[in-house]
């Protein structure tokens, strides 16, 4: 079996959202909160170390993470 690369398996992922009737916003807010979910466990919940990771300031990393609700287990 071939390695996928990372476009390849966001295709299949697009595909399946797209056949579900995803919209646009959801899809980019459901990708935005599991990328900043798994930084924060790569990070340990370190949001400073977060923000460098995600190249956010970490004000800005902090709103993200109260408007999409992302549990407290992800960050401290």
């Amino acid at each position: 079996m071939k390695n996928l690369t990372i476009h390849d398996k966001m295709e299949i992922i697009i595909e399946e959202m797209i056949e579900k009737e995803l919209s646009l916003k959801d899809a980019m807010r459901e990708f935005e909160k599991i990328f900043i979910e798994k930084t924060a466990v790569k990070c340990k919940g370190n949001k400073t170390k977060m923000a460098e990771n995600l190249g956010l300031h970490r004000n800005t990393l902090r709103n993200r993470i109260k408007k999409l609700k992302i549990s407290s287990k992800f960050s401290r």
